[in-house]
């Protein structure tokens, strides 16, 4: 009875032995694994890669310019101010194609028209010396009516716009009438309408009354916008007379 106690007693302690190694060994295998893991925790990077390390884009082509300057385009002012450039075809056609004349909805038709080197004898004797003194080297004179009104426009051409900007600063009198192509002589020996301006290289001049004979009034308003009317279209035909020449010389330089 006593041998068979001690050898259980014996069994007992090789049993709590046994279970202490077991627990030892698990509680090495926890501390190996939490080594490996806090391994593996340290071999992941804590931060990105900077931008200096990610590959560089290619680069983009960088815009140029050309070192060819573009002229300015011409002024059309100057066509009509200088006559070395100033040389398209002048005419009462030229200056009034379809021999017409308009103002607003008003539309006057030309009855005559003439073309002459003799500036003082397209003008009265107090206006004539003033064209011929400035330097006036011709007067196309145009006649257009309407509804009773006639308006002689006479064209004055100079060298420059000092001769005729002086031209119409210093008018006295006014341009002659031209009768013709039905309309009869008017402003003679009675009141009229009388307009003037200049532009460019151009004075201009009208005189507007009745056919019938008829005094023009202060109080009238017919023959006051007849005159205007183909006073204005004058200048616009005048300054067309430089786009044109302008745009031609603006073509010109493209094609070169």
């Amino acid at each position: 009875m006593a041998d068979e106690t001690a050898a259980r007693n014996r069994k007992r302690r090789l049993l709590l032995i046994g279970g202490g190694a077991l627990a030892t060994a698990a509680v090495a295998a926890i501390v190996a694994l939490a080594v490996v893991s806090a391994n593996d925790a340290d071999d992941k990077p804590e931060t990105l890669p900077s931008a200096a390390s990610l590959p560089a884009e290619p680069d983009q082509p960088e815009p140029t310019f050309s070192d060819v300057s573009v002229p300015p385009p011409p002024n059309p002012l100057d066509y009509i101010s200088d006559p070395k450039k100033d040389t398209a075809p002048l005419s009462a056609s030229t200056l009034y194609p379809g021999r017409k004349a308009a103002g607003g909805t008003r539309t006057y038709a030309m009855a005559a028209a003439s073309d002459s080197t003799d500036c003082a004898a397209a003008a009265s004797p107090r206006l004539g010396p003033v064209l011929t003194g400035n330097g006036c080297r011709r007067v196309i004179r145009a006649t257009f009516h309407q509804g009773g009104v006639a308006v002689t426009v006479g064209v004055a051409v100079f060298d420059s716009p000092a001769q005729a900007a002086k031209a119409k600063q210093n008018a006295a009198g006014n341009i002659q009438p031209l009768a013709g192509g039905g309309v009869p002589a008017f402003c003679q020996a009675t009141a009229c309408r009388l307009t003037l301006n200049s532009v460019g290289r151009y004075a201009y001049f009208t005189v507007a009354g009745y056919t019938s004979g008829q005094a023009v009034t202060t109080a009238d308003t017919l023959a006051r916008q007849a005159g205007k009317d183909v006073s204005d279209y004058t200048f616009t035909r005048i300054r067309t007379r430089g786009e044109q020449q302008a745009a031609a010389a603006a073509a010109a330089q493209t094609s070169q």
